[in-house]
């Protein structure tokens, strides 16, 4: 799973400053324009991919990150490749919901759950270092 800054970098896409991946607003190809809820997840290749070849990202399920949550990690971390707190209680996911009232979320939302929680809403994106 990528760290909450990877998964941060790939929605960006080289795109920093815009509020939600692929630019300012909700992307068109997005169900419903972004309103929820859905009555279940849209394929997952639906829509194009970003300038990095990701598709889908913030939008459809929340995605788990490998890094623990902590309120204000960022205002201390790390300026390059920040890997998240050591321990926790919460883990850090990204991403909107089909089940929420908007399905999408912007770039640098954040979001925390107990790991030991499951939902129909909850995935996982699968990252490499390349």
């Amino acid at each position: 799973m990528p760290t909450e800054a990877e998964w941060e970098r790939a929605a960006r896409a080289g795109r920093e400053g815009e509020a939600y991946p692929g630019g300012g607003a909700i992307p068109a190809w997005i169900p419903q324009a972004g309103k929820g809820p859905l009555d279940g997840p849209w394929p997952v290749a639906l829509g194009p991919p970003n300038a990095y070849g990701v598709r889908g990202i913030a939008a459809n399920i929340h995605e788990w990150c490998a890094d623990w949550h902590a309120a204000g990690y960022y205002a201390g971390s790390p300026r390059r490749n920040p890997r998240g707190p050591d321990t926790g209680v919460r883990r850090a996911s990204r991403g909107g919901s089909w089940r929420h009232a908007f399905t999408i979320s912007r770039s640098a939302a954040r979001s925390k759950l107990d790991p030991s929680f499951r939902y129909t809403d909850y995935g996982f994106r699968v990252a490499r270092d390349v």
